[in-house]
């Protein structure tokens, strides 16, 4: 399964492309994240939404913001001018959320303090889950164990 979480900050702004009937497709924008180490620098990726997703994109995000991105990554093959193919990667975003203002940034701005607070997050009680079943109790196995000793047993071992 193809699924990717993803805090970034928006480095460039939403680009929207529409049909010729007016409908937003496709929105676009460039994200930057940090790498794994303090030392690798930060890593840019263009991440990419579809139909409504696009239009609230493109509405209500802008460069700066840090979002939590949902969904797959891709590689795309470009043929470059110079003769030779490129691949790059691609976030098809499912889903995003931004991030709670006011929460504490490192002081390289590179990720938030505190990973938790997130806004329009669903809390996880509240999907539709299947009940739980209840737990089955253990079969008793048939009793083949001699019966335990009693005080008066233990007095009449000969030894």
């Amino acid at each position: 399964m193809n699924s990717c979480i993803l805090m970034a900050r928006i480095v460039q702004a939403p680009e929207r492309r529409m049909t010729p009937d007016g409908n937003a497709v496709l929105s676009s924008m460039l994200v930057e994240f940090t790498g794994g180490r303090e030392t690798d620098p930060p890593h840019r990726l263009k991440a990419v939404g579809w139909g409504n997703l696009a239009e609230d994109i493109h509405q209500n995000y802008q460069v700066g913001d840090w979002v939590i991105l949902q969904g797959s990554l891709r590689m795309n093959t470009i043929d470059r001018p110079e003769g030779f193919k490129e691949k790059r990667a691609e976030l098809n975003i499912s889903r995003i959320y931004r991030q709670t203002p006011g929460m504490s940034f490192a002081a390289n701005d590179a990720a938030p303090a505190d990973y938790s607070r997130t806004d329009n997050v669903v809390p996880m009680e509240s999907y539709n889950r299947a009940p739980t079943p209840e737990p089955v109790p253990a079969p008793t196995p048939p009793s083949s164990a001699p019966a335990p000793l009693s005080e008066d047993d233990l007095d009449n071992i000969p030894f």
